[in-house]
């Protein structure tokens, strides 16, 4: 589980450190880095799939991702040392983080990519010299091996590329590939599309599905996949919560499979291309929550976008429910989700970490009563 996170000089977030538990709800007014913090926790993901780079190019490179403040606002000063996007996490068992700056000026039409400059991991919750288990410094990489030694790499990393996902070797790297499967295990979910043409309103070609896919296509699949494989009774209650009297139904018809709803009243069921936004994305957060393979880490951007208030208290018991078995950090703009989790907790035997992001009057995001250094976990980050 990752008890820390750390974010350095991205977008608003010019130096923050979060304390997370198993239960995480990220509130705050608009503006004030929710989802930069849900993006920071992205581009980790991104990285362990080789991809963090690309993510960054996608944004707009580190010109359009960096902070743009200053390094000591009440002085006034500049970014006085070289260009450094620093991202990273740390667990019970594990802790990773990365460096990214510009490359060396060249003729390259790339220059502006950014570059991975420094990555390391080690072992438990806080960066030391004696847990270090692997370090990058530009295109070389060290690791611990399994009988404890150390294993320097013949072959050179090109910059754009992680250790994570190029030097998993279960030989010569063996925590490295452990850390690896675990980051690739985390989902997140942001805004999955309800529109009228959104995929999961198609009848689609079933096959079991443990994991919804993130646009949603496969949630007839997924939702059946629950009944047959999973908990088929909180399925049942999940659909009974938010929409009483109510029987969800998965058709097939040459193989493709499409999500029906049974309601009171109503002389034939509705099929997801006639549901309304709200229920159809209610449908979308129970398959996603309700998985059959619970990742290491879930993390739901805005849930409660497009949901009606009175589907909040079943929304909640869902992430209740998902909390038993995985991770899951909810950023949420909506202060009744909040209060609902907190209201379910105890029926859970769950504890809600709860963190509410503001603004200094400098534009860096800093977390709500917080006084200084001291009331944040430990964090050290590697040296270039």
């Amino acid at each position: 589980m990752i008890t820390t996170l750390a974010v350095e000089n991205y977008r608003s977030l010019s130096e923050l450190v979060v304390p997370l538990d198993r239960l995480n709800v990220i509130t705050g007014a608009n503006g004030t880095g929710k989802s930069s913090l849900y993006r920071a926790l992205r581009l980790l993901g991104d990285a362990a799939r080789g991809g963090a780079v690309a993510a960054l190019a996608r944004e707009g490179g580190l010109r359009s991702t960096l902070w743009a403040g200053t390094e000591r606002p009440a002085q006034g000063a500049g970014r006085s040392g070289p260009v450094s996007l620093r991202l990273g996490f740390a667990g019970d068992e594990f802790g990773y983080a990365v460096d990214f700056g510009h490359p060396v000026p060249s003729d390259s039409l790339f220059d502006l990519d950014p570059e991975i400059k420094v990555e390391c991991t080690w072992a438990g919750p806080v960066l030391r010299p004696s847990a270090m288990l692997s370090e990058r410094s530009g295109p070389f990489v060290r690791t611990r091996t399994a009988s404890g030694d150390w294993h320097r790499s013949v072959n050179e990393l090109r910059p754009y590329d992680s250790m994570l996902s190029e030097m998993a070797d279960p030989q010569l790297a063996p925590d490295l590939l452990r850390l690896r499967e675990h980051i690739r295990s985390w989902r997140f979910y942001d805004h999955v599309r309800t529109d009228a043409d959104a995929p999961a309103r198609a009848a689609q070609i079933g096959t079991r599905t443990p994991v919804l896919s993130h646009d949603g296509s496969d949630l007839a699949a997924a939702l059946r996949t629950i009944s047959e494989i999973g908990d088929a009774k909180a399925l049942e209650s999940a659909v009974e919560a938010a929409f009483p009297g109510s029987r969800l139904e998965i058709a097939a018809q040459g193989g493709r499979f499409e999500v029906h709803l049974h309601q009171p009243g109503m002389m034939r069921p509705l099929g997801a291309a006639e549901l309304s936004d709200g229920t159809l994305r209610y449908l979308l957060w129970t398959a996603a929550l309700l998985t059959p393979r619970p990742p290491a880490l879930m993390v739901l951007n805005e849930p409660e976008s497009s949901l009606h208030p009175e589907l909040l208290p079943a929304l909640a018991e869902l992430i209740l429910t998902a909390a038993q078995d995985t991770q899951v950090v909810v950023v949420t703009h909506a202060g009744d989700l909040a209060e609902e989790l907190e209201r379910g907790s105890g029926r859970h035997r769950l504890d809600v970490n709860s963190t509410e992001l503001v603004k200094d009057e400098y534009g860096r995001t800093e977390v709500a009563g917080r006084e200084g250094p001291l009331d944040q976990p430990s964090w050290h980050w590697p040296k270039r």
